[in-house]
């Protein structure tokens, strides 16, 4: 049976639309760094890393390069951990733009897939297809735990609307927000999507 994160991971890819309390287990991803502006023209070539990536293994049965216990599956969403550069938070205020955003963009892998796969995948790639940054990818095990999190709809740049729901029920229930780092977690995709209909996950670590 194919596997379907949309069936298989709903608790942490498809909360609903008020914030939650939610533990959030360690999960394999395929990741890259980058900084600045995400309406700028580099923050596609960080995209078209981890999608080669995570493509070359979905595929990976066609080409005979398919790892130990591979099952078909669909491929996960896109996500964000994004944070500002240490000079911003220096400045502070409202001085902070978007060109000062640091950010790890990242794919999700299944479970079959081992480190020591994944960097064979980024080998091949690389031989394959040398894409602009893609010696900045990486495979990693990132384990959240305690979180708060829910679905916003609307466009992007309406996110601290949520945001100040969150932080509202996390008083509200004796949890702190551990920082201004947060995951965003894109169920829509912009290019197809109208900006008040897009649905992007938000989620932060608490205490």
């Amino acid at each position: 049976m194919k596997l379907d994160w949309k069936k298989t991971d709903k608790a942490w890819y498809l909360p609903g639309t008020e914030p939650e309390f939610v533990t959030v287990p360690a999960f394999r991803f395929f990741a890259i760094r980058g900084a600045g502006d995400p309406n700028g023209p580099e923050f596609p070539e960080y995209m078209q890393v981890l999608y080669a990536l995570a493509y070359a293994v979905r595929m990976s049965p066609k080409s005979g390069t398919a790892p130990a216990g591979y099952r078909e599956y669909s491929v996960f969403p896109l996500e964000g951990v994004w944070d500002v550069s240490e000079e911003a938070k220096a400045r502070g205020g409202s001085e902070i733009s978007k060109s000062d955003y640091v950010f790890d963009l990242m794919i999700r892998q299944p479970d079959f897939v081992t480190e020591e796969y994944a960097l064979s995948v980024i080998e091949r790639t690389k031989a394959r297809k040398p894409l602009p940054r893609l010696d900045r990818a990486r495979f990693e095990v990132l384990e959240e735990g305690p979180c708060v999190q829910m679905t916003h709809v609307g466009p992007y740049d309406a996110e601290p609307a949520s945001f100040a729901r969150m932080e509202a029920y996390c008083e509200s229930r004796g949890l702190r927000r551990l920082s201004k780092v947060h995951r965003e977690i894109y169920l829509s995709d912009p290019r197809k999507t109208a900006p008040e209909k897009l649905r992007t996950v938000l989620r932060f670590k608490v205490k």
